[in-house]
């Protein structure tokens, strides 16, 4: 049998006291467990499991399991002046749905909100100098439009919302999926609200809204999409819209019935069906990120060969 060390007595004691056990073999199996199994997760000192950030903070993801509020309010405040010992300048702490109970222990040491989602809260706590300097959870929607533009005959894809107090011509569009490029956002929503194909060409305009009262009174980006039909027999989805025709890009241009928004994309657009969309297309490029493994598109004018 391989003997104790001298700390045995000390941590057993201090388990003890933070998971209290019906029996004396009950709290052993679980000492061995917590020492073969928990220490080491923990990191240097820190009662609580936690990855280091590259911005100086630490992410507490694995809360343990059955603890109760007391023990874990313990656990957290040890944990804290561990962390602070060691310079870390803030602490994201992910508690899920089924132990939100946990989340008072925090806001009792200083933690706040900081986003949920679904079944999950994310609380931060900033320990550096001075006021907070952690970065606001997301604050925008992505709107995304896609044009189709027929080149054979000047005309593009229009549709009239349903349920609106006012209808109006628009292109038709919806919001981005997480983790989904614009170009397939377009291309994905004009297909389940027309039933037509299309290809993704460029990116043509950015409108930025702020206090957006369908965004929850925070900040809206909605990009429209130059894209080619793949197929033009319209068979649209009557759930979302009232109406849906190819219309001449001029009369689009020019009519009463259609969204602001609308009337000066289709004047760009028609801009670029006479003079060349090369004109007016933002192209995307596919580039490396700084973090590894990852990509991100860019949009922007084409570059001349000479200067790449």
């Amino acid at each position: 049998m391989i003997p104790f060390s001298r700390s045995f007595l000390p941590c057993f004691m201090k388990l003890l006291t933070r998971y209290p056990c019906r029996n004396t073999w009950e709290s052993f199996c679980r000492f061995s467990s917590y020492v073969t199994q928990q220490q080491p997760q923990r990191g240097p000192g820190a009662p609580l499991s936690a990855s280091v950030d590259a911005h100086g903070g630490v992410t507490v993801c694995n809360l343990p399991a059955d603890v109760t509020e007391a023990a874990f309010s313990e656990l957290l405040r040890e944990s804290v002046c561990v962390w602070r010992s060691e310079g870390r300048v803030a602490v994201w702490l992910r508690v899920p749905l089924c132990r939100s109970r946990l989340a008072e222990a925090a806001a009792l040491q200083g933690f706040t909100f900081h986003h949920a989602v679904r079944d999950e809260a994310v609380l931060s706590l900033w320990m550096g100098d001075g006021e907070s300097r952690l970065p606001s959870y997301a604050t925008h929607q992505v709107g995304v439009a896609g044009a189709v533009v027929n080149q054979s005959n000047g005309k593009v894809l229009v549709v009239q919302d349903k349920n609106r107090a006012k209808n109006m011509w628009k292109f038709p569009g919806g919001l981005s999926n997480p983790s989904e490029n614009v170009g397939d956002t377009a291309v994905r929503e004009v297909f389940e609200e027309t039933g037509i194909r299309s290809e993704f060409r460029s990116l043509v305009s950015i409108r930025q809204q702020h206090h957006h009262p369908g965004a929850f009174g925070n900040s809206d980006m909605y990009l429209i999409c130059r894209l080619a039909p793949v197929t033009y027999e319209i068979n649209f989805c009557k759930h979302e819209c009232l109406r849906c025709e190819w219309m001449d890009l001029a009369e689009l241009a020019k009519i009463s019935d259609a969204a602001p928004i609308t009337s000066r994309i289709a004047k760009l657009l028609l801009f670029g069906l006479q003079n060349g969309f090369e004109n007016i297309d933002l192209s995307m490029e596919e580039l490396p990120a700084v973090y590894t493994g990852l990509v991100y598109q860019i949009y922007h004018r084409k570059i001349p060969e000479r200067y790449k």
